[in-house]
């Protein structure tokens, strides 16, 4: 028996593998429980859709070759590419699933063994706008800054954006004790388990923020004690919530004035309360500043920084904390450094031994829509993402994938992304390995390795130091083994926000909780002394609203939001293999109000076609009377013509650049 954590999402369920087997163990996150993802994903060890041998394109088909062909004709390839056109012309695309130690070296690699900038990672679409939220307001991004068993406590709690209930049900355990308030435009399975339900329209989130900020103020909830200690800047924020008086927001946001009273005093009378962020409410143009007005009104309620209240942003992918902390992310480098930052550039020079660096990059949507343009990359390297069906506006990204010199793509499975790729690597899985993880609450989680992986599968670590070496760095700079590669992330993290140096295999393998920063100590509550700006203080972000940057009119009279589903994950490359979650949920769908669907000229379970200015996706109609009249929902997780990424937005948050993923204009139409 082998003790572990779930592959799928950033809670990082405690399990044990035994015979190829998976049971859940007592551990503060998930208590004994898993989901139904969970149970399974112990299939996804001997599915037969296993890749074992590398496949390099000979004409125009992928067919089996040796790992020295393989990596011979990717070394190649990006030797003649950087000789052509310099180091740019190589961009690198990683993931928030991978380990810390993946994450560190794949940034290592991008920037000492190619010495391009172009390097970024999904996470971009994930919680980049709730991290540049976080270090506005805090000067620090750890998603939940306390223990998710601080919830246990709390008398109420505000959610925003998020139905774990669906994508992370364990966690729903924690919000029992408490009143719970849900902001969502769908009434979803964590809405029904609700004390108040606030459905506002897709894109007005920041309006109702604003608008629950001046009710907290003129109703005489400021706790002026706290804003007056422990925070700056309240005074620019209050200027614009002042605009923002509860019949405004009513008739912008849909939500009644009795209920943004309530959900106001709710909070502020409870014992304990928490504000929580998710993607819902990040995944916009304008996702930087709405989670910015989530937490003003959390200072407001003088919740931050103190026991048994707080703010927090539900992180999603599995490593989505610690994959955008050490260097996978176009602007940081290891120890969510800046990589602008002279300081930081010297420190991280000097562990990895190079006289340079190079400087940022492109954002993840930004890179993806450079590739084979002019002054952009001719060829990627993919680690751990499907963007053919995970990116907005994702049939001009298969384009711009086609437009490569060289697309390479390693992965455990033939995902829609690697089919178009000029080699693909077939790569070790989560319990096939060892590796560290850094879970939604910032702890730092060993995930040790369990079975054997399939004959003719290398790790990640060892692709990396294959390509490394062919391009001439020496073999010692690019370690294989993943204790040796997190011994050196210790060093490169010393000093930084995220300071992993007094981490070890050895204290993760006692069962020490630790949670960064971790010098000496563990950290598992933040800020309650004070905020990591220089003054101690949280910062009061003056934000206003602008609505979604596409909306309804005449020939798109509907707005599409799409989201996640409780059997699929991400892009669903690894559910879709599991027999028991594939037959649960077979295909896409779109959820939709049945009048809304009379108007349109569809029943129950017809075909729709979904079409926006982008594309067109193909999806059977499920009537739901709980919907918005103007409202509809798809699950992205699903490829091909079901693929809901066709119709998405890419236009991009001007701080996060996260691409607008949870607001398009559409239209219903028969098949």
């Amino acid at each position: 028996m082998t003790d572990t954590h779930c592959p799928y999402c950033a809670l990082q369920c405690a399990m044990s593998i035994t015979g190829g087997k998976v049971s859940p163990r007592e551990f503060p996150t998930n208590r004994g429980g898993l989901c139904q993802k969970g149970w399974t994903a112990a299939e996804l060890l001997t599915s037969p859709a296993r890749l074992t041998t590398p496949l390099v394109r000979r004409d125009g088909e992928l067919r089996p070759a040796t790992w020295d062909e393989a990596l011979d004709v990717v070394a190649d390839g990006l030797r003649r590419l950087r000789a052509e056109h310099g180091p740019d012309a190589v961009g690198v695309f990683g993931g928030g699933g991978l380990t810390n130690e993946k994450s560190y070296l794949l940034g290592k690699f991008a920037r000492v063994a190619l010495g391009t900038s172009q390097i970024d990672y999904n996470g971009r679409f994930c919680m980049s706008s709730a991290a540049a939220a976080g270090n506005r307001a805090f000067g620090l991004d750890r998603g939940m800054p306390f223990p998710v068993t601080d919830l246990d406590g709390a008398g109420a709690v505000l959610l925003v954006g998020g139905n774990p209930a669906e994508t992370m049900p364990p966690f729903v355990q924690h919000l029992r004790g408490a009143e719970l308030i849900v902001v969502d435009p769908r009434r979803t399975a964590t809405a029904e388990l609700a004390t108040l339900h606030l459905q506002p329209a897709p894109g007005t989130d920041l309006a109702l923020a604003l608008g629950l900020l001046h009710v907290a103020v003129a109703d005489g909830h400021l706790d002026e004690d706290y804003r007056r200690e422990r925070t700056t800047g309240f005074d620019a924020a209050w200027r614009i919530a002042a605009s923002w008086w509860p019949e405004r927001v009513e008739r912008v946001t849909g939500v009644p004035v009795a209920d943004q009273r309530a959900a106001v005093r709710v909070l502020a009378e409870a014992r304990g309360a928490y504000v929580l962020t998710g993607r819902g409410t990040e995944q916009h143009a304008s996702g930087s500043d709405t989670v910015s007005a989530w937490i003003n009104l959390a200072l407001a309620l003088g919740l931050p920084g103190r026991e048994g209240s707080g703010y927090g942003c539900l992180t999603g992918q599995g490593n989505g904390q610690g994959g955008r902390e050490h260097g996978q992310k176009a602007d940081q480098l290891p120890g969510y450094r800046k990589i602008d930052d002279p300081l930081a550039r010297e420190h991280v020079r000097k562990v990895w031994g190079v006289d340079e660096l190079p400087g940022p990059g492109r954002s993840a949507y930004e890179l993806l829509d450079a590739l084979g343009q002019p002054g952009g990359p001719k060829a990627l390297l993919v680690f751990g993402s499907n963007v053919v069906v995970s990116a907005p506006r994702a049939a001009h990204v298969a384009d711009r994938l086609a437009a490569l010199d060289l697309l390479v793509v390693a992965d455990l499975v033939l995902s829609e992304t690697a089919a178009l790729a000029d080699v693909v690597l077939p790569v070790t899985q989560w319990a096939e390995e060892s590796g560290t993880m850094t879970n939604l609450e910032g702890r730092v989680l060993l995930r040790q390795r369990a079975v054997a992986p399939p004959e003719g599968v290398r790790s990640d670590l060892d692709v990396l130091h294959g390509l490394a070496v062919r391009l001439g760095q020496p073999a010692e700079r690019f370690p294989t083994e993943p204790e040796v590669v997190f011994e050196e992330l210790r060093e490169a993290s010393r000093g930084g926000p995220a300071d992993y140096s007094g981490v070890s295999y050895e204290r993760l393998r006692r069962g020490e909780a630790l949670h960064w920063p971790v010098v000496v100590d563990s950290t598992p509550r933040l800020f309650l002394d004070r905020f990591a700006h220089p003054d101690g203080r949280a910062r009061f972000v003056p934000v206003d609203h602008r609505g979604p940057a596409e909306l309804p009119d005449a020939e798109y009279p509907l707005q599409a939001t799409t989201g996640r589903v409780l059997r699929h994950y991400q892009s669903g490359a690894q559910t879709r293999l599991v027999r028991e979650l594939a037959e649960a949920e077979p295909e896409t769908y779109v959820e939709v109000h049945p009048d809304t669907a009379t108007r349109a000229g569809l029943a129950e379970g017809q075909l729709s076609a979904v079409v926006s200015r982008r594309g067109r996706t193909v999806a059977r109609v499920r009537c739901v009377p709980s919907m918005r009249l103007d409202v509809v929902f798809l699950p992205f997780h699903f490829p091909g013509e079901g693929r809901a990424n066709l119709l998405t937005n890419p236009v991009l948050d001007p701080t996060s650049r996260m691409p607008e993923f949870k607001v398009c204009a559409v239209r219903l139409e028969p098949v």
